[in-house]
């Protein structure tokens, strides 16, 4: 089950917020986890049981943990963390990466690893990150073990977050879970915020995705300089109202229920450099590395080399976080050697240039990056690249300008949705003037995209399958 359909808005959650606030409070938890394994498992409930063992193994080993540092037992308590950190990581390995690996080297005449044509379960890149960060927490002192088995449920299986994000660590939301407000005006901002992620979603990101893949199905000898880069700035704006859109919703519905997530999205295209973009655009995933592997393996605070060294791998990781493919690796490491450049003193280079002059070298690279994200077999990636730089069928043709036109006021929409000038202009309009055009504007909006849903056979979500 995703957000953006009519059986979620309609029937779903309107059940759960009925139910949820005619519950006593004590019991408001337990109603949430209900209806968390219910959404989880609308498409795939065998998998429900993976959440079950999930759950189980960290929940006690997050005890184990907090009992072993009370009794000055250090060893135990690391070992109980490993044990968790590795079940996290075998899980993930198992049903993400296993035919990935498996298939990689049959290619090379290495046979030994069946294919097992496993479906990846909804959201298990996040849930489990999420759940691994909950015993590190514990041992840290950054958060205490969590007492209740329902609580602890709660959290990993938290339905706004819980397919796509953003990740959300305990020691955020722990408190959160044993006791949070809640509040009409609260509500409210709750759903005005899902409001507008739906709107990012259903209006912009589904009709850019069209545009996408009209150009990502093109033969190869037909793409052109002018449709390869048309066809890449509508992925990357489809891929940001798309993931962007779908966290809004989450904090939204997270504010309905009382919680407070941290926003997962700041303006990604208005960044000046590749580390100013990567402090914006998916925040949350980008402070879990910091947090749990950059910092440990010696973060900054090291020789230059090392320094290096650990952005290599961080963003190998982050790379390979996102699919299992060797174009998603690439990626990443792309985007690691840009940052190494960047912390080597291209940087200091960058602060001396104009402004307009950033935001076009970010743009430019952060566009070739999406090529690679985007195309998962190489011959075609290849191609694609080749047209992008001029290597293609020529500089535009009568499609080209086609798909331009038709599209051109849906990407002037976009564009200027990527600014943080809305909002600004909305938040100088005044109190009265909100107050009174806010009602009209959430209403015609939730209008549109219910249209649009009803109407449109049109809906993926990309981030679904990580």
């Amino acid at each position: 089950m995703v957000f953006s359909t009519p059986v979620f808005l309609f029937f779903y959650l309107a059940a759960v917020l009925l139910i949820y606030y005619i519950a006593p409070l004590k019991w408001r938890n337990a109603v949430l986890l209900v209806f968390n394994l219910i959404f989880y498992g609308w498409g795939e409930p065998i998998y429900i049981l993976i959440m079950f063992l999930s759950t189980a193994i960290d929940y006690t080993h997050g005890l184990m943990v907090e009992k072993a540092k009370t009794q000055g037992n250090d060893k135990k308590a690391r070992w109980a963390v490993a044990q968790s950190v590795v079940f996290n990581l075998a899980l993930l390995f198992f049903f993400k990466y296993w035919d990935f690996i498996a298939g990689s080297l049959a290619a090379i005449g290495l046979g030994f690893m069946p294919l097992l044509g496993l479906r990846l379960p909804i959201g298990i890149s996040f849930y489990t990150f999420q759940t691994m960060s909950y015993t590190i927490d514990v041992y840290r002192g950054d958060a205490k073990a969590q007492r209740s088995v329902v609580n602890f449920g709660t959290f990993v299986t938290l339905f706004p977050q819980l397919i796509a994000g953003p990740i959300i660590k305990y020691k955020d939301l722990g408190d959160q879970i044993d006791h949070r407000d809640h509040s009409t005006e609260k509500f409210a901002s709750g759903v005005q915020i899902f409001v507008v992620g739906m709107a990012k979603k259903v209006l912009l990101a589904n009709n850019l995705g069209q545009l996408w893949d009209a150009y990502k199905a093109m033969p190869a000898e037909s793409l052109t300089a002018g449709g390869a880069w048309l066809g890449v700035i509508a992925f990357a704006l489809q891929l940001y109202f798309d993931f962007s859109g779908y966290s809004d919703m989450a904090v939204g519905l997270g504010r309905m229920l009382g919680f407070e997530f941290l926003p997962n999205f700041n303006y990604p295209y208005i960044a000046q450099s590749i580390t100013d973009f990567w402090r914006r655009w998916h925040i949350s995933l980008g402070t879990w590395f910091r947090e749990y592997v950059y910092i440990p393996m010696g973060g900054n605070r090291v020789s230059q080399g090392r320094l290096f060294f650990n952005l290599i791998v961080v963003w190998g990781l982050t790379g390979i976080w996102h699919g299992a493919s060797w174009n998603f690796l690439l990626w990443g490491l792309y985007f690691g050697v840009l940052l190494i450049l960047e912390k080597g003193g291209l940087l200091k280079v960058l602060e001396k240039l104009p402004q307009a002059i950033r935001h076009i070298y970010t743009l430019f690279l952060v566009l070739v990056s999406w090529a690679i994200f985007a195309i998962e077999d190489f011959g075609h990636l290849g191609a694609y690249l080749k047209a992008m730089f001029g290597m293609g069928a020529g500089a535009s043709s009568p499609v080209d300008g086609y798909y331009f036109l038709s599209y051109l006021p849906m990407l002037l929409i976009a564009a200027a949705a990527c600014l943080p000038l809305a909002k600004t202009l909305w938040q100088k309009s005044g109190e009265t003037a909100r107050k009174v055009a806010l009602p009209g504007l959430l209403m015609a909006g939730l209008v549109l995209c219910t249209a649009y849903l009803v109407d449109a056979t049109y809906n993926p979500f990309l981030y679904f399958r990580f």
